[in-house]
């Protein structure tokens, strides 16, 4: 098998760089007739970190040294197996440039062991990005040039602030460093499982003082930040149509960016009949899988805009796609995101290449120290923008000694397996 090693010491062997025949059939034999590389993927591997959660990453090796990598996230609690046992088993020995049509092999191969939605969607996801992370480098690319090219060069993101208690006498100070980061956009969460005002741990109708408490957090979070940083909200889908259409109903003074997700996606039909019951915009999607999950919401109207979350929906193009398709029906695209560096710049690639990009999530406040460290670039995030990187594949490499310190004990990293 020729490799890039190979190859090159081929040039210093047998006349070297002087004998043009030798050199003529070594270009032939490690590149097509275009010069495009000949790849073929040798291996599967992943690692786990716990961060927001559980996020899974995945590296694809290939037999010239060229190495992919992707991440996903929630659903992504047991996909290593699926990863490396019968996704792994299809990948090897393909070319990984062809990148979509190894994607419709696996989901179409898979149908019956849960292809569509859940984990397998998931652990999909990540080899996906991987594959596109891998033909950028190959090509020389960066993942947007292949996704269509850009239509912007800077990202906007909001910071999910995970503060939002009037009540709190840290909120002002914190709320008033999301505010000297210059993020222009804000979210908080009003949704709380333990509210002493709730009347039963299982309904989740929410009484007139939850109400009132939620209200209240909005009003505060509202008047802490100048009209020009945008407020958006989200409540989980934790409640029922009766509550949220009372809180959207009542938020509509604030002139939110919008509220997120209300009642639970599974029923797009009390979606829709949230969102044409008030002027709030309502925003769901972010538990919803490839473009299929969302034919519905958009053919009904049922949200204003969508959030599908880039490292479990099926990946990037299928995230393009599912833009796309929102496109046609003027909704605008604001990506869930609550993953590392890595799965933040593969999410600001997509978010590039599309018209409809209106604004892309940050989760990490909370654990500054790791988000930093995490990738060898460091920072990517400056003043609530991310610059999407021009370098090959999605840009950002792993930086093993930060993010190992979020490894889950136990789990393995990037060790092969049989």
């Amino acid at each position: 098998m020729t490799t890039r090693r190979s190859f090159l010491a081929g040039l210093g062997a047998a006349g070297g760089v002087l004998s043009l025949p030798g050199l003529a059939r070594a270009i032939q034999e490690t590149s097509s007739p275009y010069r495009r590389p000949k790849l073929k993927i040798t291996d599967v591997r992943t690692a786990q970190v716990m961060a927001h959660g559980h996020q899974v990453h995945v590296r694809i090796y290939t037999d010239q040294g060229l190495i992919g990598q992707g991440e996903a996230t929630d659903a992504a609690v047991g996909t290593p197996p699926l990863m490396q046992g019968p996704l792994k088993r299809l990948l090897v020995g393909q070319d990984p440039l062809n990148v979509d049509n190894l994607f419709e092999r696996l989901r179409t191969q898979g149908i019956f062991a849960g292809a569509q939605a859940g984990q397998y969607v998931t652990a999909l996801t990540g080899i996906e990005i991987a594959l596109w992370d891998l033909a950028g480098k190959a090509l020389g690319l960066p993942v947007y040039q292949l996704l269509g090219g850009k239509m912007r060069d800077k990202i906007r993101v909001y910071c999910d602030s995970q503060t939002e208690d009037p009540d709190d006498p840290q909120a002002k100070e914190k709320l008033g460093g999301i505010r000297d980061m210059g993020f222009t956009a804000v979210k908080i969460d009003v949704d709380e499982r333990d509210d002493p005002n709730r009347w039963d741990a299982v309904n989740w109708t929410a009484s007139n003082a939850e109400i009132d408490k939620m209200i209240r957090k909005i009003a505060f979070v509202r008047e802490f930040f100048p009209k020009r940083v945008d407020l958006a909200v989200d409540m989980h889908g934790r409640y029922d149509m009766t509550t949220g259409k009372r809180v959207a109903k009542e938020a509509e003074a604030f002139k939110l960016l919008f509220l997120e997700e209300p009642v639970p996606p599974e029923n797009v039909d009390a979606m829709r009949d949230i969102r044409e019951s008030t002027s709030t915009p309502i925003c769901c999607g972010e538990n919803l899988y490839l473009r299929h999950g969302f034919r519905e919401l958009l053919e009904k109207r049922a949200a204003d805009i969508i959030m599908p979350d880039i490292q479990k929906c099926g990946g990037l193009l299928e995230s393009r796609k599912i833009a796309d398709m929102a496109h046609t029906y003027y909704v605008p695209f604001a990506p869930h995101c609550v993953v590392s560096p890595i799965g933040t710049m593969a999410s600001a690639h997509v978010c590039a290449a599309v018209p409809n990009f209106l604004v892309l999530e940050w989760h990490w406040i909370q654990r500054l120290p790791l988000w930093k460290s995490f990738v060898k670039e460091g920072e990517i995030i400056e003043k609530g923008w991310i610059t999407v990187s021009d370098r090959p594949g999605l840009g950002v490499e792993m930086n093993e000694e930060g993010a190992r310190r979020a490894q889950i004990k136990g789990t393995p990293w990037f060790e092969p397996t049989a």
